[in-house]
């Protein structure tokens, strides 16, 4: 399915839901609008509302936008249950010049991302959101993964899944992640398409 402006974000209340598509299609934008959907219009408390946010920062890579945070779109999303981590992380491939460095970048994101999603695990609350998964499947466990999303009631999600990131030593990396991508798209309630 695709994802229009206009859909109803009452309809992903109670329910588990991923945005997927290729960089620049409004993801983060749009996963940012619906934090904002259940703070200002459903009046639900920002403390209920944990945020994983994976995203690399936003930059321009040969002449791709490449990540964003959902603070970028939303502001006030900085008074939900943020769950951090130390540093940044690094967009694997982009700055990469050979696999060895794009399996280090991979695990240092993994490192980070994975201590997030146990530190839910240990304190869930109803609504889980999380701001590139694809970021955490390059070396996470799908069904550890799937399993944190059960844990919340309401569960809104963004994936990568495209083509426009690549590199010539990165092509069994990017198949993985799509492989990846699209297990975890199948496990869940709802699963729509960006595009521009």
């Amino acid at each position: 399915m695709i994802f229009h402006e206009n859909l109803d974000f009452n309809r992903f209340i109670g329910s588990s839901t991923i945005l997927y598509g290729e960089t620049n299609t409004k993801k983060t934008y749009y996963t940012a609008k619906f934090v904002q959907f259940l703070t200002e219009s459903k009046n639900i408390n920002h403390q209920d509302i944990t945020i994983l946010d994976f995203a690399p920062k936003l930059s321009i890579i040969n002449e791709l936008k490449i990540g964003g945070k959902i603070e970028d779109f939303y502001d006030k999303s900085r008074g939900c249950n943020n769950l951090s981590f130390e540093g940044e992380i690094i967009p694997p491939r982009l700055n990469a010049n050979n696999k060895k460095e794009l399996y280090e970048n991979a695990l240092k994101n993994y490192n980070k991302t994975h201590k997030t999603l146990k530190d839910f695990n240990e304190n869930p609350t109803s609504i889980l959101i999380i701001n590139d998964i694809s970021i955490y499947l390059h070396k996470g466990n799908k069904k550890y993964l799937l399993e944190t999303i059960k844990k919340a009631s309401t569960f809104f999600g963004n994936s990568y899944y495209g083509s426009s990131i690549k590199r010539n030593f990165a092509t069994l990396f990017s198949l993985r992640e799509k492989l990846s991508v699209k297990y975890v798209l199948k496990r869940v309630d709802n699963a729509y398409t960006t595009q521009l």
